[in-house]
């Protein structure tokens, strides 16, 4: 009699025990249930509120914002291709180009202008001699065009025989470098000289020849830097 007391007192308790747990347990799975419903209602909006939010949207505010999406977009670009074609700095090396340009001046390249037309005698040209991308730009004045021929006579340029004359200030060619004869350019080929012809390197030296259209960078069109010589580049 004794030991069937105890028997049902420990049943008795090992049901409670797992009563106790499965309660436990449908508490534990009832508030994660009802966590999801709340995250769920977080995360997605009621139609109600979705049709609130977007009647409360100035719908009539979408051109403006897309006109000034389109301004700002267009501004961008515009200053994109400007400087791209319009504002490429180049430092001048060296004095051949004095007066006009200085060592140290820095000049902006037009990029596009040579696109729409052909370079022009008297063009102040921005290149790298013989197409060499280790080299620094030269800058240099174009002389004679595709196709002339050019000869240096008693400090004198000549071209297709007759004698250039020049508006921009020179000094006296002492060397005539390899065009010691009459010279006739290729149909793509330009003679270039620097200003102070006492001082450059140009078509008269071998390292650089008659300058390639394909090798011309750009057009040397206004100065920047210093100051003192601010302003469009004398051609």
């Amino acid at each position: 009699m004794k030991k069937s007391s105890i028997r049902g007192n420990f049943t008795g308790r090992e049901n409670a025990r797992k009563r106790a747990a499965k309660k436990r347990r449908k508490q534990r799975e009832a508030k994660r249930r009802k966590l999801l419903r709340q995250q769920k209602r977080m995360q997605q909006p009621t139609k109600k509120k979705v049709v609130k939010l977007l009647r409360s949207i100035d719908w009539s505010l979408i051109p403006v914002i897309g006109k000034w999406i389109f301004q700002i977009a267009l501004t961008i670009l515009i200053a994109f291709v400007c400087v791209w074609y319009f504002g490429q700095r180049v430092s001048v090396v060296g004095d051949s180009m004095k007066p006009v340009l200085e060592n140290g001046d820095i000049v902006l390249a037009n990029r596009i202008v040579y696109n729409a037309s052909k370079p022009k005698r008297g063009d102040v040209i921005i290149f790298k001699p013989k197409g060499n991308e280790n080299s620094h730009y030269y800058i240099k004045r174009i002389i004679a065009l595709p196709g002339e021929s050019v000869e240096i006579v008693e400090n004198s340029v000549y071209i297709n025989g007759e004698k250039l004359q020049e508006d921009y200030e020179t000094s006296k060619i002492d060397d005539v470098g390899i065009v010691n004869e009459k010279i006739k350019l290729g149909s793509d080929e330009y003679f270039v000289l620097g200003d102070d012809r006492q001082n450059s390197e140009d078509s008269r030296n071998a390292n650089v020849g008659n300058v390639k259209y394909s090798y011309i960078y750009g057009k040397a069109w206004f100065v920047i830097s210093p100051k003192t010589h601010f302003g469009f580049v004398k051609e």
